[in-house]
């Protein structure tokens, strides 16, 4: 049985590894429980086959007063964002030149 990791977000600041383990325990085995720092989320992994059905009943309910985003964890070359490397790099830009 292989283990798929949810992306939980917009959690309240208060909400523990308890509350989340809590929280998606029907969708479970929950395999580990990560809150990232005062980011305001975390990571549930829980069974593969159970994942889309802990998305469906808990993305966009309430948690500890937060409307919490729930979905399957992209890893972090997939993520996107930050500009590292490439660009276009110098200072130029449009500007006139009379």
């Amino acid at each position: 049985m292989a283990n798929k990791t949810l992306y939980v977000g917009n959690m309240a600041y208060s909400t523990t590894e308890n509350d989340l383990r809590s929280y998606f325990e029907p969708y479970g085995p929950i395999a580990e429980v990560r809150i990232i720092g005062d980011k305001g989320f975390g990571f549930v992994e829980l069974p593969e086959e159970n994942m889309q059905a802990a998305i469906d009943a808990t993305n966009g309910k309430e948690l500890g007063g937060r409307t919490l985003t729930v979905n399957e964890a992209r890893p972090k070359s997939d993520r996107g964002g930050g500009n590292r490397g490439g660009g276009r790099g110098g200072y130029g830009g449009g500007g006139r030149r009379w």
